[in-house]
């Protein structure tokens, strides 16, 4: 199948979503939204509230240069993001290897087993009655998303770093948790409404929860199906292609989609670095 064919079968699976996306049940599952609330970053009077991390910010907001902010901003997370996505390339590789014993019909070590069992537990794996069935369910879930796309999310997330959340909980991608006093509350949140916006100690603790996130959660399923497609086409996993399988991301759909589509053709230069 030819990058065209790859292509297709993309817009396919979109598609059929966008048709079943009514009829699905809506859980509490949905821990990531892009609902903007502009008050966050730009409130109309000074409020004082202190960090609850112990991260050097840089001062994102006072860059007054739009190159010299981008530039400021993908570097600052760059490191995290890239650290993350090369540890989950090293358990993809074991687990790879691990499909590649059963496969030939070798026998297993004690590790290869523990390893899954791991993993299985860690990346949500329930259905799944034999070790084989759940190597093939992690191969779809034990893996990188694109820097470039996880660079591009987390500026249109924040504002470029600016936002309350980014600024006070490290939350640089919009993530939402439900237990009392696991983050921030946001300013605009409605009446009878729970959620909190998450707050991290650590940049790598934000990116790791974002990427797990991505890699466990049902609403991102045609996210990842897109990704094993890619592999299985030996096509690159690239974030123009990948960034499709986002719908779910944000109430916004569609327009979502379009705007981190946008994000990642206009930010080129600057996510030249991000290759994976």
């Amino acid at each position: 199948m030819n990058k065209g064919h790859v292509l297709v079968f993309i817009f396919g699976i979109i598609f059929l979503y966008m048709l079943i996306k009514p009829l699905m049940e809506q859980d509490n599952y949905l821990t990531i939204t892009s609902k903007k609330q502009p008050e966050e970053t730009t409130p109309s009077k000074i409020v004082i509230e202190q960090p609850l991390h112990d991260v050097m910010l840089p001062k994102f907001a006072d860059i007054r240069d739009v190159k010299e902010k981008k530039k400021t901003f993908f570097n600052f997370l760059r490191p995290a993001i890239v650290k993350e996505n090369s540890r989950i390339s090293v358990l993809r590789a074991q687990i790879e290897s691990i499909n590649n014993k059963l496969m030939h019909e070798q026998v297993l070590s004690d590790e290869d087993k523990s390893l899954i069992a791991i993993l299985a537990k860690q990346y949500k794996i329930k259905k799944a009655p034999t070790i084989q069935s759940k190597v093939t369910q992690l191969l779809s879930k034990v893996d990188i998303v694109p820097t470039a796309l996880v660079l591009v999310q987390a500026a249109n997330e924040s504002a470029w770093g600016t936002s309350r959340f980014a600024r006070i909980g490290l939350n640089f991608f919009g993530i939402w948790c439900f237990k009392e006093g696991c983050g921030m509350v946001p300013n605009g949140r409605d009446e009878g409404l729970k959620h909190e916006v998450a707050a991290f100690l650590s940049v790598e603790k934000a990116v790791k929860h974002y990427l797990h996130n991505i890699n466990t959660n049902h609403a991102y399923h045609v996210f990842r199906t897109i990704r094993s497609q890619l592999h299985e086409q030996s096509q690159p996993l690239t974030a123009e292609i990948l960034v499709t399988g986002l719908l779910p991301y944000s109430e916004r759909g569609t327009d979502y989609v379009i705007e981190i589509s946008e994000m990642l053709r206009h930010n080129q230069r600057y996510l030249i670095q991000t290759s994976d």
